[in-house]
């Protein structure tokens, strides 16, 4: 099982990276930067724009320290998928690397510098940052870590109430 959760882990992994690198392709070319298009109503629309920072923008002059930061968490989730063994577990390991490696992938190889690239963004919804398919995964990853993290807790109680 230890194995398979990994090729699990690494297969959700790439699956993501690709998705992601496919929607930023598609929105380079498509969209025009900083002109909304609505996809749902006000709910959610396009709107491509380059981002130096993380979410909203916050820490534009720190661009390579997102790149050192992004490199070390790609490293810590390929050593992760060797020792994994649940299912659950290669899920989250799974999203964290696809999230992390598609937005390192911008930091590399996108426009300014390498190591100093803005990363590629284009979902909107109103009241939040602009966001991307990278951004998706991670969150999603963060989301089920605390789940399963409440969920354990809940166990844990429950046993040593039973006790």
């Amino acid at each position: 099982m230890r194995w398979g959760a990994g090729l699990l882990a690494g297969g959700l992994g790439l699956i993501m990276l690709a998705i992601d690198q496919l929607i930023k392709i598609a929105s380079v070319a498509y969209l025009e930067p900083g002109r909304r298009v609505p996809l749902v109503g006000d709910l959610l629309g396009l709107n491509l724009i380059r981002n130096p920072g993380a979410a909203f923008g916050m820490g534009a002059d720190s661009t390579i320290v997102f790149s050192i930061f992004a490199i070390v968490a790609t490293i810590g989730c390929l050593v992760a998928l060797t020792r994994i063994s649940e299912t659950s577990h290669a899920v989250v390991v799974g999203l964290l690397l696809g999230g992390i490696t598609g937005n390192l992938m911008d930091r590399i190889f996108e426009p300014p510098a390498p190591l100093h690239g803005h990363v590629i963004d284009m979902f909107q919804v109103p009241n939040f940052a602009i966001f991307n398919w990278a951004d998706i995964c991670i969150t999603v990853a963060a989301g089920l870590i605390i789940i399963s993290g409440l969920v354990a807790e809940v166990g844990e109680r429950k046993k040593a109430k039973a006790s």
